[in-house]
């Protein structure tokens, strides 16, 4: 009795820790579903925000917001193409890797422009303007040359996959259209032209003295009677399916 309540308790306890260990996994997948949202919904934000910062008519303030946009749309598309295509080609780790030490450097060139865009002196931010633009181009050229890479080797291999296949599908349907010579390489079917053919040239001929034969006419045209003839089993053709007479027993 004992033994029963000590197993009831042990596995009280188990039930009771795999409860607490699926919730706190379903909390943890749940606090990151809502950080996903959360921060795409600043990201969505900041880009409607640079958007129309951009289209403001010339000065510090609209280039600099060019170029976050320029920034963040270049290094975005990049990670996306990056972590689609590495789940079918794992030759894009290396490169998913060089991106991530590319996003470092990313990340801080769009602080320090977001730092220009909230700087009052403008006379000094216009000074820096063409060092951070040169330095936007660099990153967004490395980005953008990874992206494009990828792309292009997914094609090249989409491409390569395509011609074979279309070579085994050209092979099969050449291979489906003869069937003309398959056919007259087959056998002839079991009670078709060319068998039944055979079968009465290979009948045996009517035994002489019969009505058919020469010796037949000749008694037909003496007007006697016509001699019944017993069969002769050794002229008697026999089959193989055919079972053979038994012998007569004689008392």
């Amino acid at each position: 009795m004992a033994t029963a309540l000590l197993i009831l308790a042990l596995l009280f306890v188990a039930f009771v820790a795999l409860g607490v260990y699926a919730g706190v996994k379903a909390v943890g997948a749940a606090k990151r579903g809502v950080d996903r949202t959360i921060t795409q919904a600043r990201r969505t934000v900041e880009d409607t925000t640079l958007r129309a910062k951009s289209y403001a008519p010339g000065g510090v303030t609209a280039e600099l917001a060019q170029l976050r946009l320029s920034l963040r749309t270049s290094m975005r598309a990049t990670q996306e193409a990056l972590e689609a295509g590495v789940t079918e080609d794992a030759s894009l780790k290396e490169s998913l890797e060089l991106f991530g030490r590319l996003s470092a450097h990313g990340r801080e060139l769009d602080e320090e422009l977001r730092r220009m865009e909230r700087e009052p002196d403008r006379a000094r931010a216009a000074a820096q303007l063409g060092g951070l633009r040169e330095r936007t181009e660099r990153i967004t050229h490395s980005a953008d040359s990874l992206r494009w890479a990828a792309r292009d080797r997914a094609s090249r291999f989409a491409e390569d996959e395509l011609s074979s296949l279309s070579a085994q599908i050209d092979m099969e349907a050449g291979a489906l259209r003869h069937w003309t010579g398959r056919d007259q390489d087959e056998p002839a079917w079991p009670g078709s032209g060319t068998e039944s053919g055979r079968s009465a040239g290979d009948a045996p001929a009517p035994a002489a003295g019969t009505g058919s034969g020469a010796n037949g006419s000749g008694v037909a045209g003496s007007g006697g009677p016509q001699a019944i003839t017993g069969r002769d089993p050794r002229r008697e053709t026999f089959h193989s399916w055919q079972k053979s007479a038994r012998p007569e027993t004689t008392s």
